[in-house]
């Protein structure tokens, strides 16, 4: 059984609605909301998941609590219960999860589920999230749990509903990537974040290989499959800080916060090896074998976010000139070929 503080919680949503109010980048806010769940219901678990641009999914938007370590659980409108919710724009509250048919019970959650409280996010006349909290044993919540998650999504939903409609304004729909319009604001504010803590920032700048030839033989609707695709593996290897925009056509800009040369180049080899190791399947039976050059920059501590993109730009073309399906970090003197590497000169 939960119980709270009466000041505890208005401090904590005082403090929640405070930030948003500030906070315009969507994925920190969600962070915020999720964050301020914990310190009303410590110990549990807490997601806000939002739908995708096609409204068929309900994405991770973000977490906290228990079970992080562990990659977030997509659902479909429909399915589980924030799949129910979301399709039914009702509130779910869950005593014994095993005893409720709406529950799907999934592999390699990292943590124990036996109740739940699950609300709509609203925006106009349509659902566009759903905040869930959850407990690992049966019985976790009473009533005024429920009123508490009811008061924090109230909280939540303008300061949400604008973010939301800001970010979709720099979204890339077809990746769902940030779009250009977002690179130098958002390259400039964590190179400022990097000068204020003195942490370290790193850049990959990546580029598909040949890719006009997919267009060209497969058409332009594969070859969006194929990009799709590729900013999906690449959000599969990367930290939820981290920052993938599509700066345009073929080519995308990945902002590593916190991260240095060393720890870009794991990255940048490991988001290399799993786009070579499997070809695209873009449907219709159809796989398209993808390569990716990538250039790393790690910011000097002077530079600007123009030259700091310049230099990581430098870098990939500099794997493209070596044989592409390289990685190569700026001011290495000579690129490690890979063992795949063409030896094709073409774009």
């Amino acid at each position: 059984m939960t119980s709270h503080d009466d000041k505890k919680a208005l401090g904590v949503l005082l403090e929640l609605t405070r930030v948003l109010a500030e906070e315009t980048v969507l994925e920190r806010s969600l962070q915020a909301i999720t964050d301020a769940a914990m310190e009303l219901f410590p110990g549990f678990h807490c997601s806000v998941r939002m739908f995708d641009e096609k409204r068929a999914q309900l994405l991770s938007g973000a977490r906290s609590g228990s079970g992080q370590e562990h990659r977030p659980i997509t659902f479909r409108c429909g399915e589980g219960v924030v799949g129910w919710v979301a399709e039914h724009n009702e509130v779910a509250h869950i005593d014994d999860v095993h005893g409720d048919p709406r529950f799907v019970p999934a592999q390699k959650q990292g943590f124990a589920i036996g109740s739940i409280i699950a609300l709509p996010l609203p925006s106009a006349s349509e659902v566009v999230g759903v905040l869930a909290v959850t407990a690992p044993e049966a019985g976790a919540f009473q009533d005024a749990d429920e009123m508490l998650v009811r008061l924090l999504a109230n909280c939540v939903v303008p300061s949400l509903e604008r973010a939301r409609l800001e970010r979709l304004a720099v979204t890339d729909h077809n990746t769902l990537a940030f779009n250009q319009r977002a690179l130098w604001p958002r390259l400039t504010e964590e190179l400022e974040r990097a000068r204020l803590y003195g942490a370290g920032l790193s850049v990959l700048l990546m580029d598909l290989d040949r890719f006009k030839r997919v267009n060209d033989t497969f058409g332009h609707a594969a070859g969006d499959g194929v990009l799709r695709i590729f900013a999906d593996r690449v959000r599969e290897e990367v930290r939820r800080p981290d920052v993938l925009v599509r700066r345009g056509g073929e080519e995308f800009v990945l902002i590593m916060p916190h991260t240095d040369r060393d720890q870009a180049a794991i990255v940048a080899e490991r988001i290399r090896q799993v786009v070579a190791g499997t070809p695209l399947n873009v449907g219709k039976g159809v796989l398209i074998p993808q390569t990716v050059s990538i250039g790393i920059a790690t910011w000097d501590g002077k530079e600007t976010a123009q030259e700091l993109e310049g230099r990581a730009d430098k870098a990939m073309y500099a794997a493209k000139e070596a044989g592409r399906n390289l990685v190569v970090a700026s001011a290495s003197p000579t690129p490690t070929p890979s063992p795949t590497s063409s030896s094709s000169s073409s774009p």
